[in-house]
């Protein structure tokens, strides 16, 4: 393909999320995510953690969330791959889809996760409809915890719940975030039925990152200062993180 042919594809494709970056720039500009940082602040500032988990490409997300530079200390991604790394499944068990849309691993999920009462949970999903997310918002409801959803409203709507419950997440959850994904993602229909340009990814990091600069925000007004890291890259990085780390010992993980 030539560039004169590529260029207009690509050229449609900024076009998609611009206009939905824009959105959700307005979105917080009007209080949109208010609801979210709010729940995320309170966490924060009473001495509990954030929780992201995702599954598939919304891993993407909690990793926008927890352990990067710019982003909140007390944060801690979960993972499914924890079942296998401290968990009873083996590795084979990661291959594919089944264990995401698989409901009953949430209870070994939670049970070698470090969570404790207060800490608030950022769940990202672009259907919202798989087995693990929708039973981990479950369960996190059911003990207490308050659960913020990042999630494509247009394709959960359109697609059945997979969860016995027949919940969908954006139905469980205290505070729904729309990712303004499209139904099935994919922004740029082509010849032949197919379609390309995929967003979830994208606005969804941009959500995650609007929520920390909120709490940020919200924390220096409140006359803290906001536990952030530092680059690992820059001098001094390491010993800052290592220090604010040390005060979530036991309660966030880091792995690679």
């Amino acid at each position: 393909m030539t560039r004169s042919a590529v260029a207009p594809v690509v050229s449609d494709f900024a076009n998609e999320v611009s206009q939905r970056l824009e959105h959700l720039v307005n979105l917080a500009a009007d209080g949109g995510l208010d609801a979210a940082i709010s729940l995320m602040t309170r966490a924060i500032e009473t001495g509990a953690v954030i929780h992201a988990f995702g599954t598939g490409h919304s891993e993407a997300f909690a990793m926008e969330i927890a352990g990067r530079a710019g982003g909140l200390i007390p944060t801690n991604k979960i993972a499914l791959r924890d079942l296998v790394l401290r968990g009873r499944l083996g590795a084979d068990s990661l291959s594919g889809s089944s264990l995401e849309r698989n409901p009953d691993i949430v209870a070994e999920l939670w049970e070698i996760s470090p969570i404790h009462p207060g800490d608030v949970f950022l769940i990202a999903s672009n259907s919202g409809v798989n087995g693990s997310v929708v039973g981990m918002a479950l369960v996190a409801k059911e003990k207490g915890h308050d659960v913020i959803a990042v999630t494509s409203l247009q394709h959960t709507a359109q697609v059945q719940p997979k969860h016995p419950s027949g919940l969908r997440l954006s139905e469980i959850a205290d505070v729904v975030i729309d990712n303004l994904a499209p139904y099935g993602d994919a922004t740029l229909a082509l010849p032949g039925g197919v379609a390309v340009g995929s967003v979830s990814s994208i606005t969804s990091a941009f959500i995650a990152q609007l929520l920390t600069i909120g709490v940020a925000e919200r924390m220096n007004g409140d006359g803290r200062v906001p536990p952030l890291y530092l680059s690992a890259n820059i001098p001094g990085g390491d010993e800052h993180n290592r220090a604010l780390e040390k005060k979530y010992e036991g309660r966030i993980r880091r792995v690679t």
